[in-house]
C-alpha cells in the first residue's frame, strides 16, 4: 500500500494505492463526508489481490485532503467530480473502472457522464439516478443524532457510529464494533471532522441527471441493498433500467452500507465486472 498526498486542481488530495500501476485500474469513491477509510485495506488488498490496480482517495474535507472551514466549502460539487479526471493523470492512470457507493455514486455518474473515455465500466453501489422524481420511492427520513463537541474525540466518535447505525439494515444486527474501529481510523487522519460532516452537503451544483442516464456508455453494473433505508431498492432498479445495458445486483437483507459481511458478493462481482 503506497500513501501520499498530491497536489491536484490547486488543491491537496490524499490517495492510497494497492497493486501494480500495470494492472487495470479502479478508482474507489467514497460517500457522502466519507474519506478514502470507508474501503477498508483488507478489501482493497483482496481486489488487488485479482489482478486490480486499486486507487482510493479522500474527498476534500475528508481525511488528510483539503479542507475548509465548517460550513463554508470552497468549492462546487462539480469539483468533486472533476477531481478525478486530475487524479487518474497525476497517477499516470488515463482510464479507470469507477466504483462509488452512495454520493460517490453520483459522483461517478456524473465522471461518466462528463468524461466518458476515461471510464472503462461503472459500479454503482447504494445510490441514484435522482432522488427527486415523482416515480421513484421516497427518501428515507432517517434523522440526525445531536451534533457533538466537536473538540472532544470521544464524543465526535460516539456521534459517528450512531450517525452510521442509521443508515445500517433494519433487518440484520448493527456491527457496532466494526464500524467505530473503521470510524475511529478515520477519525484520527481528519483534519476538521465537523467540515467532513458538513460541507459536502453544502457544496453548490449538482443538477438534475437523470434525463442523461440514457448516454451513459460504460458497461454499468449495479449493487443496491434490499433493506436500504435511505435509497429503497427502486432507486437501484431505475438506475440498471435507465443506464443502457446496466445490470442489477440486488443484496438481500442490506442496508445503505457496505460492511464485512457484503464483501464476498461484492468482490466477486466487481471483479468479474471488471475483467
Amino acid at each position: 500500500m503506497l500513501v501520499a498526498t498530491l497536489l491536484v486542481r490547486g488543491v491537496r488530495l490524499a490517495v492510497s494505492t494497492f497493486g501494480s500501476g500495470t494492472d487495470p485500474a479502479v478508482l474507489l469513491i467514497a460517500g457522502v463526508g466519507g474519506s478514502m477509510d470507508g474501503w477498508e485495506p483488507e478489501f482493497c488488498t483482496a481486489l488487488a489481490g485479482a489482478g486490480r490496480y486499486v486507487v482510493r482517495y479522500d474527498h476534500r474535507d475528508t481525511g488528510e485532503s483539503e479542507s475548509y472551514p465548517p460550513g463554508e466549502p470552497g468549492y462546487a460539487f462539480a469539483d468533486l467530480v472533476e477531481d478525478l479526471p486530475a487524479l487518474l493523470t497525476a497517477l499516470g492512470v488515463d482510464t479507470a473502472h469507477v466504483v462509488g457507493i452512495s454520493m460517490g455514486g453520483v459522483i461517478a455518474q456524473y465522471l461518466a457522464l462528463a468524461h466518458p473515455a476515461r471510464v472503462r465500466t461503472l459500479t454503482l453501489i447504494s445510490t441514484t439516478g435522482g432522488p427527486g422524481d415523482e416515480d421513484l420511492p421516497p427518501l428515507g427520513d432517517l434523522g440526525s443524532p445531536p451534533e457533538p463537541d466537536w473538540s472532544d474525540r470521544s464524543a465526535v466518535l460516539a456521534y459517528q457510529v450512531e450517525n452510521l447505525r442509521r443508515y445500517a439494515s433494519p433487518t440484520r444486527p448493527f456491527d457496532e464494533s466494526g464500524a467505530r474501529a473503521m470510524l475511529a481510523v478515520a477519525l484520527d487522519r481528519t483534519t476538521s471532522p465537523e467540515s467532513a460532516a458538513k460541507n459536502h452537503h453544502r457544496a453548490e451544483g449538482g443538477e438534475p441527471w437523470r434525463a442523461r442516464l440514457g448516454e451513459i456508455t460504460a458497461p454499468t453494473l449495479v449493487l443496491h441493498g434490499t433493506e436500504d433505508p435511505l435509497f429503497p431498492l427502486g432507486h437501484g432498479a431505475a438506475l440498471a433500467r435507465e443506464i443502457p445495458n446496466a445490470r442489477l445486483v440486488p443484496l438481500p437483507g442490506v442496508g445503505h452500507e457496505l460492511t464485512r459481511a457484503e464483501w464476498p458478493v461484492v468482490l466477486r462481482e466487481v471483479v468479474a465486472h471488471t475483467a
